[in-house]
């Protein structure tokens, strides 16, 4: 059993490993627990969804993983009992004891196989990556006919949408889901950027490898643990919950007026050590500069604003050599 149904705090205590249990729960179903930070649910009678809540794949974005834990909690205890096949990933256990982003390396940029190129398997995020891929694959193999995979995060930066989600580049014979975008309205996400590339991120994996509405869902700014006000994030705790617990979510009627849509025009990667970007660093995501703006000088590079209402997301010039350092992102629709 879990000491107190407290499965963070037994990971955090063995940040790298965990040797496999299962045990079952107060109302019949069972939980396995995989791998430190991977616990899943298995119900007697099952829904006809297979759900992933992943979170701390950057240890120091809190609020998640507070989320995702109390969530667990009160699944663990008997207090709500799950309807859905439910997989929970706590990603960097290391990175949170630390109380930092990343230990030796950004994981968001270790899947779909990143985690073996280059240098190959030299650091246990790497090998972290290799084993949550193969958590996932072992998960969607189990059953549930409608793949889910949700990555919370917080940014690094305050925004001028507090909550937004990525929703990946989508294979051939794949459209986006209105459902899925009425869902994360009703967890409070009403923008979303649209990637049209591959990435190296966990949802992306999800989405490309299993056909899963994947998203990284971004929740508002990071802050340490204790310091969230968890009050901002009663929508999105309720409508994780009635969707694991198979209670009905509150979906709004589709208003395309409802919602922003962003496409991600393109990408700036650092190229140098002298990679700096020539706006304050209290900018928040989604802040547009007039065409021609110098954004960001790289060496003998200069990055300028290139059109009409491009927005900036995701600055971050720390990043190390080859990797995104911003988002250009411009308006666009989905729908009428």
């Amino acid at each position: 059993m879990i000491p107190e149904h407290d499965f963070l705090a037994l990971s955090r205590a063995n940040e790298w490993q965990l040797e496999p249990f299962s045990f079952s729960l107060p109302g019949g179903d069972r939980a396995e627990v995989w791998d430190t930070g991977v616990l899943c649910i298995e119900p007697q009678a099952p829904g006809a969804k297979a759900v992933i809540l992943s979170c701390g794949v950057h240890g120091n974005e809190t609020a998640p993983i507070e989320i995702c834990n109390q969530l667990l909690t009160r699944l663990l205890s008997g207090e709500r009992q799950a309807r859905q096949r439910t997989l929970f990933i706590f990603g960097n256990l290391a990175a949170m004891n630390l109380g930092v982003r990343e230990v030796e390396e950004n994981m968001n940029r270790l899947f779909s196989g990143a985690h073996s190129r280059g240098p190959g398997l030299c650091n246990r995020e790497r090998v972290r990556a290799k084993r949550l891929e193969q958590y996932v694959a072992r998960f969607f193999a189990g059953g549930g006919c409608e793949r889910c995979h949700y990555d919370l995060h917080t940014a690094i930066r305050g925004s001028r949408h507090e909550k937004f989600a990525v929703y990946p580049r989508l294979g051939e014979g794949r459209d986006y889901s209105q459902e899925q975008v009425r869902f994360l309205g009703a967890c409070g996400v009403r923008t979303f950027l649209l990637s049209e590339s591959p990435t190296t991120t966990f949802s992306y994996f999800s989405s490309e490898q299993f056909a899963a509405h994947g998203f990284t869902v971004e929740l508002g700014k990071v802050r340490p643990f204790g310091e969230n006000d968890m009050t901002r994030f009663i929508e999105v705790r309720g409508a994780l919950e009635a969707l694991i617990t198979g209670d009905a979510v509150p979906l709004e009627p589709w208003r395309a007026d409802d919602f922003l849509f962003f496409r991600i025009a393109r990408v700036i990667n650092k190229q140098s050590e002298a990679f700096r970007f020539l706006f304050a660093d209290d900018v928040e995501n989604f802040s547009e500069f007039p065409r021609g703006f110098v954004l960001a000088e790289d060496g003998a590079t200069r990055h300028l604003v290139e059109a009409e209402r491009e927005a900036v997301v995701f600055p971050n010039a720390k990043v190390a050599l080859g990797q995104r350092t911003a988002l250009m992102v411009v308006p666009t629709t989905l729908w009428p």
